[in-house]
Formats: structure tokens, sequence, C-alpha cells
């Protein structure tokens, strides 16, 4: 079983206190933008390092996704 590292404890203790759904949601969706916004961070990164254009997105858009 993993342990929790520091940070976690941390975020632990920080919100080891009532909450109301209102602050819940705010929370998770602060969380959910921030992860966003990392992920298309990493997605831009990897695309300019491999040199994709446009071209490369409208064909894999167009190609056939099922088998027949």
């Amino acid at each position: 079983m993993n342990r929790l590292n520091d940070i976690q404890i941390g975020l632990l203790r920080m919100f080891d206190r009532p909450m109301s759904q209102e602050e819940t949601l705010e929370l998770k969706r602060l969380l959910t933008r921030h992860y966003a916004q990392k992920a298309r961070e990493a997605a831009t990164k990897v695309a300019e390092e491999r040199g994709y254009t446009q071209a490369d997105y409208d064909a894999l858009l167009n190609q056939q996704q099922r088998t027949k």
C-alpha cells in the first residue's frame, strides 16, 4: 500500500473542517481546471516536439475509427 506524501498529508489537514456542498463543489472545480490546464500544456508540448500540424489533426479526425 502506498503511503501519503507530505503534500497529501498537508492537504488533508488543511481541509479537515466542515465544508458546505457549495465549497466542496468550488474546490473540485478549481482542481479540475488546474489539472485540465496541465493536461493542455503537456499535450501542446508533445504536439510541438513531434511537429504536428493542423493537417495531421484533420487526418486523425477524418480517419475510419471502427473496423468492419
